[in-house]
């Protein structure tokens, strides 16, 4: 169960929509629903590819950082943690640049694995999973070092949908 708003509620996919906003849905943020009744999808693929997730933040564009792995959602390591990782994962989440990257866990401490450390970008890369570290789960880590991002898609009023969040899986 989530917490917090509700976004979307009557969301009718054809399927052949190439951007989730496409789908007509009920009026931004109105909705006949409770958390118990929250969406959720198991997207084909393979699991070490990276696919990723903002958790605990105040908005779809902003928080801690856990990608999956092997089945499993973990976080990752601040150590290293910079302007260009967060790049990316605004860039994969679809939340355009970013504004911050954040360490010591400012989102709250994850739970799991810590997947990622020292980890190295360009800045230009299209997925995390694509940049350099020294292998998954490899860390000397605790949570309390949990990275996060702020990334500008957060500007959005709540009112108008956009391309944010954790709706890609890729």
């Amino acid at each position: 169960r989530g917490v917090g708003p509700i976004w979307l509620d009557d969301v009718t996919c054809t399927g052949q929509e190439s951007d989730f906003f496409q789908c007509p849905a009920r009026s931004w943020g109105e909705h006949n629903c409770h958390h118990g009744e929250d969406a959720g999808v198991v997207c084909a693929g393979n699991s070490s590819s990276g696919a990723l997730r903002l958790v605990a933040g105040p908005h779809l564009c902003a928080g801690r950082v856990e990608v999956l792995h092997e089945g499993q959602w973990g976080t990752v390591c601040d150590d290293g943690w910079d302007m260009a990782d967060a790049q990316v994962v605004c860039r994969q989440v679809g939340c355009g640049p970013a504004v911050a990257a954040l360490g010591h866990a400012p989102f709250g401490q994850g739970s799991g694995p810590i997947w990622l450390d020292d980890l190295t970008c360009a800045g230009s890369e299209r997925h995390l999973a694509q940049c350099s570290a020294p292998g998954w789960g490899h860390n000397n880590c605790q949570h309390g070092e949990d990275a996060g991002v702020v990334c500008t898609g957060g500007a959005r009023s709540a009112t108008t949908p956009g391309t944010c969040g954790q709706l890609r899986c890729s």
